[in-house]
């Protein structure tokens, strides 16, 4: 699935610039995550806000052609349904940023995560303790795999 994200909709490299919904296409691919496949008239029902049935076809469109979606015409009209799962959307978003942050210089990534520790430290101890429990758990794995 993951290279499924990264060929499909990332275009074979990873790049979230790429990959990134514009404000009207993440909230069309909310209504389907939430609702499942539906037709550009269902779509337009569930949207919060008055937009022309062809605004919202032509984005669905978009999004078809981006590798976001898919669809069948099971009669005279296209249906969509979105090819991951919001789950699967936002880890590969952190995992994207995360990569950047890795490809910079030694200096760099140790202030980015020097920065993103401090402020989860301020936002939320309990996770600040989780992801160290993590840390210890993936250290752990590393060991056991170089011993293999």
């Amino acid at each position: 699935m993951i290279r499924l994200l990264k060929e499909g909709v990332f275009g074979g490299n990873g790049n979230l610039a790429a990959a990134t919904l514009g404000p009207l296409e993440l909230e069309l691919m909310q209504i389907l995550w939430s609702h499942g496949e539906s037709n550009v008239r269902e779509v337009v029902f569930r949207l919060n806000r008055s937009l022309a049935y062809t605004t919202v076809m032509t984005t669905l469109d978009r999004l078809y052609k981006k590798g976001f979606l898919d669809r069948r015409m099971p009669d005279r009209a296209f249906v969509y349904s979105p090819r991951f799962s919001r789950e699967e959307w936002e880890r590969q978003r952190a995992e994207s940023v995360v990569a950047g942050w890795l490809a910079g210089s030694r200096p760099s990534r140790e202030l980015l995560f020097s920065s993103f520790l401090d402020a989860v430290g301020e936002h939320d101890v309990t996770l600040l303790d989780e992801l160290e429990k993590k840390i210890r758990r993936k250290r752990r794995e590393m060991r056991r795999r170089e011993r293999s």
